[in-house]
């Protein structure tokens, strides 16, 4: 596939979001995701912006807040479905799927507080297609 990225282009805050997030540490990912997207100004602004409202979107769902859960799924579509079906090294379109599964009972609730359990077995988890180099250190920080 010629499209695929340079993995040693992707950066650093990406990739540390990226490994908080497959630990299902939602709350660190946006964190970290923010910090890149506040220092960035280039075409993957959005898209860095769909990944931290993904990340809160899980977050709200596994502290109950199904209603910010909800409001959330929405908007992450908006944010990453115009990068096409795959972006940055990540196939958006296996991601979003893997995202609307876990969230489908949240995204089809109509009550504000519906008693909806998180089952840990859907959680989606992002691989990067090139993956990142595996080096010890991060030596551009």
């Amino acid at each position: 596939m010629s499209d695929l990225v340079d993995p040693s282009e992707y950066e650093s805050l990406y990739l540390a979001g990226i490994q908080k997030f497959n630990e299902c540490d939602y709350y660190e990912c946006h964190e970290v995701w923010e910090e890149l997207w506040t220092e960035y100004q280039g075409p993957s602004r959005k898209f860095y912006q769909g990944l931290i409202q993904a990340a809160v979107a899980l977050y709200h769902f596994g502290n109950g807040n199904i209603r910010g859960a909800r409001k959330l799924h929405g908007s992450v579509h908006g944010y990453l479905e115009p990068y096409g079906a795959y972006y940055l090294g990540l196939h958006l379109n296996q991601f979003l799927e893997a995202f609307d599964i876990c969230l489908k009972e949240v995204a089809a609730s109509t009550e504000d507080f519906p008693k909806i359990d998180l089952d840990p077995e859907t959680l989606p988890e992002i691989h990067l297609d090139p993956p990142p180099p595996t080096t010890s250190g991060a030596a551009d920080e």
